[in-house]
């Protein structure tokens, strides 16, 4: 009921356009998005397949066997999935998550039920991509921690953001960059500070959006050298 009072206000006081389409935005728990874009958000139900590796949106059918697009097949990580596709509602989400550490309840409950309906229960370590010194002071929040945050809380699995870190600051990765680009700017951009806290362990390893792949296998690559069993990545979106 309170909700119901508070979008009614909220509406009416103080419109909030949404950030995908410009339309209203009637909903808070929706958040930066409209109820019309998060229904045209290809948001993952486990009746697609899905590269078995990277997560990659294969075909829109189920497939009783394990199906890969060899695109990932030189990547350090285990696997990775993802809650939809960045696009839309999801692709308009993330972007604010950039600019402000907020995630929306709807979104939250995206998060945690994408995460229970995946293999990665057992991890023992959630570790957050890691932001360089520079962009941390420049956008004043780390938004993996944000998100490693919310599912450490709901889940109980411990939470590490000291062990690992980028010791290199990269360009921001654009859209119009290549495989190749985005592996050279993140090669040897991190590193284990603390490795008697990874070895051993099955890592969670969390961002806010898969892209090529370079960033999470970096970072898996490290982990797995400081003695990491598994490392898993689970984002909020994956690109196309």
């Amino acid at each position: 009921m309170f909700y119901k009072i508070f979008d009614s206000l909220l509406t009416l006081a103080y419109p909030q356009a949404c950030q995908a389409c410009g339309n209203p935005v009637e909903n808070s728990a929706d958040g930066v998005a409209c109820r019309f874009c998060w229904k045209k958000t290809n948001v993952f139900s486990g009746a697609e397949t899905l590269c078995a590796k990277c997560g990659a949106s294969l075909q829109t059918k189920s497939s009783n066997f394990q199906t890969f697009c060899r695109r990932c097949d030189e990547h350090f990580y285990d696997a990775a999935r993802a809650v939809g596709i960045y696009e839309h509602a999801l692709a308009a989400s993330v972007l604010h998550l950039k600019r402000e550490p907020f995630v929306a309840r709807n979104l939250r409950k995206l998060f945690f039920s994408r995460f229970e309906n995946s293999d990665f229960q057992n991890a023992a370590l959630i570790v957050p991509v890691p932001l360089s010194k520079k962009r941390f002071l420049e956008r004043g929040f780390n938004q993996a921690a944000v998100l490693s945050k919310i599912l450490a809380k709901k889940t109980g699995i411990k939470l590490d953001e000291q062990s690992l870190v980028r010791r290199i600051h990269t360009p921001i990765h654009r859209v119009g960059m290549d495989g190749k680009a985005r592996a050279a700017s993140v090669e040897n951009a991190f590193e284990v500070k603390r490795p008697k806290f990874i070895k051993g362990a099955k890592v969670l390893l969390v961002d806010d959006v898969f892209t090529s792949g370079a960033t999470v296998s970096n970072c898996a690559k490290v982990l797995k050298k400081s003695g990491a069993e598994k490392v898993y990545v689970f984002t909020l979106a994956k690109t196309l």
